[in-house]
């Protein structure tokens, strides 16, 4: 089974500033590249193409030798939401002034319950 990776925008490649190619992710979680994929194919990390050979992990998804904790289980309810990969990378990314600074600060911050309760409600 191959593994389908979206085509990332020029908009929500900004929005996110800092990338690590799939590589460098398996490297900093101690993983193999088959296990780094699998993160992918498990939808734990969000990885899309950005011109280069491999796919490409927002830097803030990986926090010390672990994936951002919260972030998970935000990617699911973002994906039974409706949301690919390129349009919940693109609401992670984006300022909300109610949270306040985006949402994946929010998760950084330790505030991923809130940020899920958000995305649950998109699907409404």
């Amino acid at each position: 089974m191959t593994l389908s990776v979206a085509q990332i925008d020029r908009e929500t490649d900004q929005l996110v500033g800092e990338w690590l190619p799939l590589s460098d992710v398996g490297g900093r979680l101690g993983l193999s590249a088959g296990r780094a994929k699998q993160l992918l194919k498990d939808k734990k990390l969000i990885g899309v193409r950005r011109g280069g050979p491999e796919p490409e992990v927002p830097a803030v998804f990986i926090a010390g030798d672990d994936v951002l904790k919260g972030l998970p289980g935000t990617l699911t309810v973002l994906a039974d939401a409706g949301y690919d990969d390129v349009e919940a990378l693109r609401w992670l990314f984006t300022p909300d002034d109610s949270l306040p600074g985006a949402p994946v600060d929010a998760i950084v911050a330790g505030r991923h319950t809130e940020v899920k309760r958000r995305a649950q409600a998109l699907g409404f």
